[in-house]
């Protein structure tokens, strides 16, 4: 039995965040627990054993239906305090997710590709007929059909659709099927439609105010990606990316048992570096549930694909950075030769590529606040699940993704994050996050006086997070 003097590195029942099952789950809490949206920094998820979730992603087969309110966007990097669950009555409602998320995606994805072709193509005279085009009146039809789902999706989330009929003429599984199939000609192999003026306009418009509304649009692409993943695996076992609803359809038929996979929106638009794609593993300890005491670790470092970022294949060594699949990937031919052989990087020299890009103000003033925020909203959503113990700690590893506009996605938490020094800015950071958690657990520990006081023995890179003193950062 253990003795209230002893310290424990883990925390009991903490799947509600370290699993990406339990993520997909704790973060809809977020409005009850912080006036924040979760789809400001957490790419939309869901459970593809659950029958309810499989319907909102998929649709239920056969009837269509308007999907339901989604919450006021907010703004996605406010400081928030750690401070105790807010009285029940000040809490905000959570609406559930956007029935058909995929197709309704598609729709918007479609719109999309045509105005990037109509920014393209210049003003004139029709072009001569482009065989891989579709016929102009199927092209028409098409861009009528998601012109009208997107005009009824808006309708939806502006509560103009309260007194509507809830099944609207044209959104049945077949109609649905039919639409898809041209998406996927029309946006994959190429044969975008020509907008009218008028298509063009109104196409403009409800882009523009669906983004008001819908925070991860410009995130998402015209491609329409999604990544499957095992709901309870590591190191990147089990991932996959896909553009097509059979291939989800199929993955999730084997899902035989509930929570068993978890289907996300993928970032289509991504930070790139060197034309690559890359996450960022960060570092924060946990000393304290009650009050919550996070620490948010000073470093952190970059892992690489091992080819260049394009949405036009769907392999693993161009949109999976975990270094367990990137050690079996060999590098394409056309990396670019600035990029580290051992695919990693230290966050100063990221800081010194963007400063080199005038850029430099985006690390301190959206990246880093947008890691610290999304950490802790997580944290404080899985407070009341988590088995805590007074001496105890835990250390975890959090990995994100950036947007072209360098706001953070969080992808997933990892419980025992790996200490293997495989390349040598990992060798050198995981050394130092050991030393320098030792340093904040014993100094604390022994040392009397605010828990927000770091230790004294040496230097240390942890700091507190937001809301432990005046000096979080």
């Amino acid at each position: 039995m253990l003795q209230p003097e002893q310290v424990v590195n883990h925390y009991g029942r903490v799947g509600s965040f370290t699993t990406k099952e339990g993520l997909c789950l704790t973060l809809r809490n977020l409005p009850w627990f912080d006036q924040a949206d979760p789809d400001t920094f957490f790419p939309r998820c869901y459970r593809l054993g659950a029958a309810d979730e499989r319907q909102a992603f998929i649709g239920e087969l056969g009837a269509g239906s308007d999907p339901p309110v989604a919450p006021h966007p907010v703004s996605p990097f406010p400081r928030v305090p750690i401070s105790p669950c807010p009285p029940r009555s000040s809490r905000l409602g959570h609406a559930s997710p956007p029935a058909e998320d995929f197709r309704l995606t598609a729709a918007r994805s479609l719109l999309k590709a045509a105005l990037e072709r109509a920014q393209e193509v210049p003003a004139g005279p029709d072009p001569a007929p482009n065989p891989t085009e579709p016929p102009e009146g199927l092209g028409a039809q098409l861009v009528e059909e998601a012109l009208r789902v997107c005009g009824q999706h808006l309708g939806s989330l502006t509560h103009q659709d309260i007194d509507g009929d809830p099944k609207s003429p044209g959104t049945t599984d077949a109609a649905w099927d039919n639409f898809l199939q041209g998406y996927y000609r029309a946006v994959h192999e190429g044969a975008v439609p020509r907008l009218s003026g008028a298509q063009r306009e109104q196409g403009q418009l409800l882009l523009q105010r669906l983004a008001g509304r819908l925070p991860q649009l410009h995130m998402e692409g015209d491609q329409n990606v999604w990544i499957l993943k095992p709901a309870a695996a590591s190191r990147g076992r089990g991932i996959t990316c896909t553009a097509r609803l059979g291939e989800v359809l199929r993955l999730a038929g084997q899902a035989a048992r509930e929570g068993r996979w978890v289907v996300q929106k993928y970032v289509e638009r991504p930070l790139l570096i060197f034309g690559t794609k890359f996450d960022v593993r960060q570092w924060f300890l946990v000393t304290d549930w009650n009050p919550l005491t996070v620490w948010f670790y000073r470093r952190c470092y970059l892992r690489f694909c091992s080819q260049p970022f394009s949405l036009r294949q769907m392999d693993a060594a161009v949109h999976l950075c975990n270094q367990a699949i990137q050690q079996r990937c060999r590098p394409g031919g056309a990396q670019h030769p600035r990029l580290p052989p051992d695919k990693t990087w230290s966050c100063r020299q990221l800081q010194a590529y963007l400063a080199q890009r005038g850029q430099e103000g985006a690390w301190g003033s959206v990246m880093v606040p947008g890691m610290k925020a999304a950490v802790v909203r997580a944290l404080r959503c899985s407070q009341g699940l988590v088995r805590g113990r007074k001496g105890s700690f835990e250390l975890y590893g959090a990995d994100f993704v950036f947007g072209e506009d360098f706001r953070p996605w969080l992808l997933e938490i990892n419980a025992s994050p790996t200490m293997a020094g495989s390349t040598a800015v990992t060798g050198r950071l995981c050394a130092g996050v050991q030393r320098d958690t030792l340093r904040v657990v014993i100094d604390r520990r022994d040392r009397k006086g605010s828990p927000s006081t770091l230790p004294t023995r040496g230097p240390c890179s942890w700091s507190p997070s937001a809301g432990h003193s005046s000096r979080a950062r």
